[in-house]
């Protein structure tokens, strides 16, 4: 009696089939990123052009110690009372002729900064100051800009800065993002972020 060849499965398709698969799970396949703090780098300057005057009052200085001791102005301060003293230096409005601010709602004290466009905030830490602690510090000095932006998005156009920017970046967007784009210029305008961060200390 005559063998019966086994029956064979053409698996010639099989590669073709498992490339496309492969494909189809690359191009579809969304990597999670890690997101870090925005910070842009200033732009190249000549060597021969001369510093920015600032006045003493219109700095802001927040230093962290070796010991992630945290000084506001060279007196002692908690972490949860740094993002308030931030905007009230911000805020404070006490500028008077091209350095006042109508929008202000500060103190208006002399001694504290006259526009939240002239206020800088500069970070100094130690080489041995703990990196959660500077973190920390950053989140809330950044708060502090956006607390800010918040209510003057919401009194000028009837919601947060945060939420602008949400729309901005959201592909369903209905409305004009040209003309929202420059409301978020106008809304960065108002309240620059100007965080400085010095050379850490040996």
């Amino acid at each position: 009696m005559a063998r019966r060849a086994a029956p064979e499965v053409n698996a010639g398709s099989m590669a073709d089939i498992a490339f496309l698969l492969l494909i189809f799970f690359l191009v579809t396949t969304t990597i999670e990123t890690d997101n870090g703090i925005s910070r842009k780098l200033p732009p190249p300057q000549e060597d021969n052009v001369e510093p920015p005057i600032l006045k003493e009052k219109n700095i802001f200085v927040v230093e962290l110690n070796k010991n992630n001791d945290l000084l506001v102005e060279e007196s002692p301060m908690e972490l949860k009372d740094l993002r308030e003293a931030a905007i009230k230096f911000l805020d404070n409005g006490g500028g008077s002729g091209a350095d006042a601010c109508n929008y202000c709602q500060g103190a208006r004290s002399p001694s504290s900064s006259d526009n939240p466009t002239k206020a800088v905030i500069s970070l100094r830490n130690n080489r041995e100051t703990n990196y959660a602690s500077y973190i920390a510090v950053q989140n809330e000095l950044v708060a502090a800009y956006t607390t800010l932006r918040n209510r003057e998005a919401e009194r000028l156009f009837g919601k947060s800065f945060v939420q602008m920017e949400k729309d901005l970046k959201d592909v369903n967007y209905s409305g004009n993002k040209e003309k929202l784009k420059e409301d978020i210029k106008k809304i960065q305008f108002f309240f620059p972020e100007k965080l400085s961060e010095a050379e850490p200390k040996k």
